[in-house]
């Protein structure tokens, strides 16, 4: 594929309003560059397509571990020092894994570009050299106490560990958490994990993306240079299939009795895969519903009914491109408030959004609130760099990222009944229920 060039000028009036350019080396490496002088720095951000879905049974954790790995040290970067050199020269960086991609990210000062793109290209092609025993076991530790830190020990931790097998059944791309079993980790040896580096942490394998204070041609001379000698892999293996039916086809329910506060319910629905129109409408529905005060949850059981503690409500879709995407929506009961008479609040208001038309100022507010977070996200570079990488790898075109919000604006009050009424039946529900352990 050559260079591809999107026009400078905004792709609508509330898309993308910077310009993107494009080209993809011998090796398969995807470049995209979005060049923005307003201020002095760039954001380097490097998409890998391997996510927890892509892990075979036997190797759960693996995409995450590797999330950690990636700075502990490569060929010619000795441990910690990937680190060391971009905070020491004025920049931040950091790493994340889903269960549809990891990447990888560091915004430095425009003059340190040639660094960052070094760094990456470095751990790229040259982490397996470096990789040691000692080094999995400790990051095997790491994980294992990030485990019990964010998972295990904290009140309703485990939240996601549970609705994950309840909504994808077994043997389903996105049926475990990117954090993984414990066990498979303990279970592979070194050349295990090396291998699953070399299948799917190659170049064309990745989307490399820059924005910020810089020019494309500079960025493809330069990713040229450092990842052009680097091979591509051949035979990759897909991800299992995500097919599911839209929605659910029989209700779940789970009860866990724990050291928690108060009851807690999670209602989880499967509806559309992310990037799709129906997505966008669960995107609204989900501002509708439950994202503040002004949300039918908070007026309806915090302010209304008071059966809801006011800070512990809400709902949200969780982006997962796919599989049919789960919309998920908690709340907490109130001191002295059942269980069972906070879910029939929740469940009447869920209702609600089939029965009940969405009103202009329900809709409007939605949307301002989207309008916002969407600005918001794309204010910096490393916001617009990491949009740019998720649209690149997941639908082929970075420039389809300047769609996302003027979908959102198109959504109508019917769209929402009609999403609504399509996937946020009792029938297709999942309904985990957090229960304090003294009143079992």
């Amino acid at each position: 594929m050559g260079r591809v060039t999107s026009p400078s000028a905004p792709v609508a009036t509330t898309g993308y309003p910077w310009p993107i350019e494009s080209t993809r080396l011998a090796n398969g490496l995807r470049v995209v560059v979005s060049e923005d002088r307003t201020s002095p720095v760039v954001c380097v951000n490097l998409w890998y397509d391997v996510g927890s879905r892509h892990e075979p049974a036997g190797q759960t954790g693996f995409a995450h571990l590797f999330e950690h790995l990636m700075f502990e040290g490569s060929q010619h970067v000795r441990k910690t020092e990937h680190m060391r050199l971009v905070q020491g020269n004025g920049g931040s960086l950091n790493a994340t894994t889903n269960p549809d991609r990891t990447n990888y990210f560091e915004t430095m000062p425009a003059e340190h570009l040639e660094l960052a793109l070094w760094l990456e290209a470095d751990r790229m092609g040259g982490l397996v050299p470096a990789l040691t025993q000692e080094t999995l076991d400790n990051q095997r530790e790491v994980v294992k106490n990030e485990r019990r830190q964010r998972y295990d020990n904290v009140p309703y931790g485990d939240a996601w560990l549970r609705l994950l097998p309840l909504l994808y059944p077994q043997g389903h791309p996105y049926h475990h958490a990117t954090i993984g079993s414990m066990e498979d980790l303990n279970a592979a040896g070194l050349d295990t994990f090396k291998a699953f580096h070399q299948q799917y942490y190659a170049p064309n394998n990745a989307v490399l993306t820059v924005t910020g204070d810089v020019a494309a041609d500079e960025v493809f001379r330069l990713a040229e240079k450092y990842f052009g000698a680097i091979a591509a892999v051949t035979g990759i293996p897909a991800a299992p299939d995500g097919s599911l039916p839209i929605p659910a086809t029989a209700p779940v329910r789970e009860t866990v009795t724990a050291a928690v506060p108060a009851p807690r319910l999670y209602l989880s629905h499967r509806t559309y895969p992310f990037g799709t129109p129906g997505y966008d409408a669960i995107t609204v529905l989900a501002t509708v519903l439950g994202n503040g005060r002004g949300s039918r949850l908070y007026q309806r059981l915090a302010d209304g009914k008071r059966i809801a503690q006011p800070d512990y409500i809400g709902s949200y879709g969780v982006d997962l491109a796919h599989a049919p995407a789960p919309l998920i929506i908690t709340a907490t009961a109130k001191d002295g408030v059942d269980v069972a008479t906070l879910e029939a609040g929740l469940a009447e208001v869920v209702q609600s959004l089939a029965d009940e038309p969405v009103t202009d100022d329900e809709l409007n507010r939605a949307k301002a609130l989207l309008t916002t977070a969407w600005w918001r996200g794309v204010a910096t570079v490393g916001g617009r760099a990491d949009l740019l990488g998720r649209y690149a790898t997941q639908f082929g075109d970075p420039a389809a990222a300047g769609s996302r919000l003027p979908r959102w604006l198109a959504v109508t009050a019917d769209d929402l009944v009609a999403a609504a009424r399509e996937t946020l039946s009792p029938e297709s529900r999942v309904t985990l229920t957090y229960l304090p352990e003294e009143s079992a």
